[in-house]
């Protein structure tokens, strides 16, 4: 699947090296421990955050509870843009989920540096357009699919962008618990135990404590393809 979870080109990769290392040069650097929030919903927006090193999820709450797994962001990308340029409170949370380093640039700055330099400025558009570009595809594909294609694409998805191959299989290597699993693909969190056992069964995947592994992604392939799965 084309999109999925996060961009292929992050905010400060797709910048000359002159206007990244002026935007950086703007900010503090920050450090957040695993599970540590770094923006949260509805709060009014001050700043935003370039990642520097580690892995985040973007979740938002719907009024019953339930959390819905939006995006991941890491290195090179711009998280809180949204909400600094229009002005409105967050729309979503952004926690860590392995130690973060990030680079937090104050409203006035950032914006100055958009109107000071604006290649940066079509740059941001560019981003803000692939990104949504990507959400709606994936919300189209996904109102075809049942939960348990939804959960092949997800894995299949995670593999591509965030898998390391090793003797075993391919391992995921974001730290991503049956909640957030389970957001991802607006399941429950029972559901994905169950998509898991089977997976597990039929020899697909592998879980531990901290780490799911893919050993069989053809049998993902199919599972995406073809809807219910058949004789082993």
């Amino acid at each position: 699947m084309d999109g999925g979870l996060d961009d292929r080109v992050p905010f400060l990769a797709r910048l000359e090296r002159e206007d990244r290392s002026a935007l950086l040069a703007l900010g503090n650097q920050l450090d957040f421990a695993p599970r540590v929030e770094l923006l949260h919903q509805h709060e009014p927006s001050s700043h935003i955050l370039l990642i520097v090193h580690g892995w985040t999820k973007v979740t938002a709450s719907a009024a019953n509870g339930y959390e819905a797994l939006l995006a991941l962001r890491g290195p090179g990308d711009i998280i809180g843009e949204s909400a600094a340029l229009t002005g409105r409170p967050r729309s979503a949370t952004v926690t860590a989920l392995e130690p973060v380093r990030a680079v937090a640039v104050e409203l006035q700055r950032f914006t100055g540096l958009l109107t000071e330099r604006p290649a940066v400025s079509f740059v941001l558009l560019g981003l803000t357009s692939d990104r949504t570009r990507a959400a709606d595809r994936r919300r189209l594909e996904f109102a075809s699919m049942n939960v348990r294609e939804r959960f092949a694409v997800l894995l299949l998805d995670l593999a591509r962008t965030h898998g390391l191959r090793t003797e075993e299989g391919i391992v995921l290597a974001v730290p991503l618990s049956k909640q957030e699993l389970a957001g991802a693909v607006g399941a429950s969190r029972e559901m994905v135990q169950r998509l898991l056992k089977e997976l597990r069964t039929r020899g697909a995947v592998v879980t531990g404590r901290r780490a799911l592994v893919i050993t069989r992604p053809d049998i993902l392939r199919r599972i995406a393809h073809d809807g219910p799965p058949g004789p082993g």
